[in-house]
């Protein structure tokens, strides 16, 4: 039977620990996913404030509220934001429970795609509403 030798390293926790965890990447990613939220947070009330000010009125009378540029500047903030706060939000639920790194990174890449493409659909759909009213 053999033994493999052992080598005991003298080394402080704080030199063993280095080089571990997410360093210097998570923080940036976790800020980011704070402050959108935060931003999200005035401009869904200002959202939900119009809805119930515009239940019921026709399409032009819609339009003409979203032609004025801080409804409409404030819309297309709305739509990106929220766009952009629930793609961090999927990316930490992939990172967390995919796995298998190629099947993480595609589902990550897939899911931005989607994500993007939506984002734009909106924003042409909150424009072609200002615009044409």
């Amino acid at each position: 039977m053999s033994t493999t030798p052992t080598q005991t390293i003298m080394r402080s926790g704080l030199g063993r620990a280095r080089g571990l965890g997410s360093a210097k990447t998570g923080a940036a990613h976790w800020f980011a996913e704070r402050v959108s939220s935060i931003a999200l947070v005035p401009l869904t009330l200002w959202f939900v404030l119009a809805v119930f000010r515009l239940a019921g009125a026709p399409r032009a009378a819609v339009g003409a509220w979203l032609a004025s540029p801080f409804n409409a500047a404030l819309m297309l903030a709305l739509v990106l934001i929220t766009f952009q706060h629930s793609a961090m939000g999927l990316q930490v639920v992939m990172e967390d429970y995919i796995h298998a790194e190629k099947t993480r990174l595609g589902a990550i890449l897939a899911m931005k795609a989607v994500t993007a493409i939506l984002a734009l659909m909106s924003v042409i759909a909150v424009l072609k509403l200002a615009i044409g009213g």
